[in-house]
């Protein structure tokens, strides 16, 4: 670790809680269950690990390529599927669609999603799941592009919200939901110096508009994937060789560094301070002196 000063619980190791499968996406922390919920992707499965037996389980399988996946107010997983091609609800293991369309045409493979302050589910719209083997099915982009919606907690209507990212993937808010995160992975999928790697920041307007799009972060190695808001505004970001960590103002605070390709990251555990890390094919934890506290608030 490299420069996590007031970030990270002194002499602070990574530990490895859970190793073997392909591809790991989507943690989020469970906390009435006390676990961490996850997908493998490629396994087209869902797993949770136990941090009171200390034991990781089979959730679900046959479950149609979940990527991301975040806590709704009530206490359910909206959760995105990749093979469905739409935003999903998993109530106790009851699974319901919440949209699937967008103006007459299918979705192409909901990627990772987040609950705004005033409820709105928003998420981000990428091609990977009809265009990647292994992920999803193949498929048409039905729209023609890639964007951010929001769907209204009242009408149930999806809207685009952010139209100018390549290839979204990650999202967060800000811990006062005034700043809206998107990831933009597209250098991924293209040669080196033609697709982006950055993080893109947007003014959000009365919780259903984003304006003034700027860059606000480019990750030296690989993409961002994940990424995650902690309750001093700071940016966690995944990437090729760990962790990266940005200051509200998007300078880089420190690096994480691991063998492991980084898929995605949530802030979870009984109180808060953990690091939940999906590394390619193992979660890891990392005690911290931050946690993700407008999560914790709104999900009160």
């Amino acid at each position: 670790m490299v420069g996590l000063e007031g970030l990270v619980e002194p002499n602070a190791l990574v530990e490895e809680v859970h190793t073997g499968g392909s591809w790991f996406e989507g943690p989020t922390w469970l906390p009435w269950r006390g676990a961490l919920r996850w997908s493998d992707i490629p396994e087209d499965r869902i797993l949770e690990y136990s941090t009171r037996t200390n034991r990781t389980t089979v959730y679900a399988s046959g479950v149609e390529f979940v990527n991301g996946r975040t806590l709704d107010r009530d206490g359910s997983v909206v959760q995105c599927s990749h093979g469905r091609r739409r935003v999903e609800r998993d109530r106790d293991g009851t699974v319901t669609e919440i949209v699937g369309t967008w103006s007459g045409h299918r979705l192409n493979s909901p990627n990772d999603v987040v609950i705004a302050p005033d409820g709105a589910i928003w998420f981000t719209d990428p091609f990977y799941g009809i265009t990647q083997p292994n992920e999803g099915h193949p498929g048409d982009l039905e729209y023609g592009d890639q964007w951010v919606f929001r769907v209204d907690p009242v009408t149930g209507d999806a809207v685009p919200v952010v139209t100018d990212v390549e290839e979204p993937n990650g999202l967060a808010f800000s811990p006062d939901g005034n700043v809206f995160y998107v990831a933009d992975s597209s250098a991924i999928r293209k040669p080196s110096g033609v697709g982006n790697r950055w993080i893109r920041a947007y003014d959000v307007v009365d919780g259903r508009r984003c304006k003034n799009g700027r860059v606000f972060a480019a990750i030296d190695h690989g993409v961002a994937d994940g990424i995650a808001v902690d309750d001093l505004g700071n940016v966690w970001s995944s990437s090729f060789s760990g962790v990266r960590v940005f200051s509200p103002r998007g300078e880089l605070l420190g690096r994480i560094l691991l063998p492991q390709i980084v898929g995605n990251l949530c802030f979870g555990g009984p109180d808060g301070h953990d690091l939940w890390i999906a590394a390619t094919d193992r979660i890891l934890r990392l005690r911290t002196l931050r946690t993700d506290a407008w999560a914790a608030a709104t999900r009160a």
